[in-house]
């Protein structure tokens, strides 16, 4: 009796985990990254937002309708120079891949502040600090200060443009923000 029912459990283990592995449950979609090699050894990578299109949120002081319905944006002093914007970010290939948040502040004491966080899922996350003045080229310049799973070990760029729509077409959006990362591992000390 004792036999017949360790043989029940290990069989019943044995079909549990048959059955798993063949009847997925949970099927998730993960877009294939478009990443490019660059001239130096490390990988360049081009993600944009429609705007107002993708734009989720915004939260600036003084504006009729900062966030959105139900939310109040603060009215301390210490945020009066500030201003939030959540984004959907797109591939190449305009498929929406993850989300994004620039925050950009003005103050007396620190200056410009422009900050972009970019989430990948089930790739990371990526925090860069931008210098306020763009180039003559029109690109916003920042360095890559910190990054989760596969950007832990990277350092580099991201570079910010504004691109304008021209097209004079009605459904289409103001324009868009055009964001590069120009990214290659650390080198580590021996």
């Amino acid at each position: 009796m004792f036999k017949t029912f360790i043989a029940g459990i290990i069989l019943g283990i044995a079909g549990g985990g048959t059955a798993l592995y063949l009847v997925q449950v949970v099927d998730q979609h993960r877009e294939q990254s478009m990443i490019t090699v660059a001239p130096n050894g490390g990988n360049t990578e081009e993600f944009h937002v429609n705007v107002p299109t993708d734009r989720i949120m915004v939260g600036v002081p003084a504006e009729s309708s900062p966030v959105p319905a139900g939310l109040e944006w603060p009215d301390a002093v210490e945020v009066a120079g500030l201003r939030a914007e959540l984004f959907k970010i797109r591939n190449g290939k305009d498929a929406v891949i993850g989300v994004a948040s620039r925050m950009a502040a003005r103050g007396d004491a620190t200056g410009s502040i422009i900050e972009w966080v970019l989430h990948l899922p089930a790739r990371g996350s990526i925090y860069v600090t931008m210098r306020p003045d763009a180039t003559n080229d029109g690109h916003r310049i920042g360095e890559l200060r910190a990054g989760t799973h596969e950007f832990a070990e990277l350092q580099g760029q991201l570079r910010e443009r504004w691109i304008a729509d021209k097209s004079g077409a009605n459904d289409a959006p103001a324009g868009r923000i055009q964001l590069v990362t120009d990214f290659i591992a650390r080198e580590l000390d021996q």
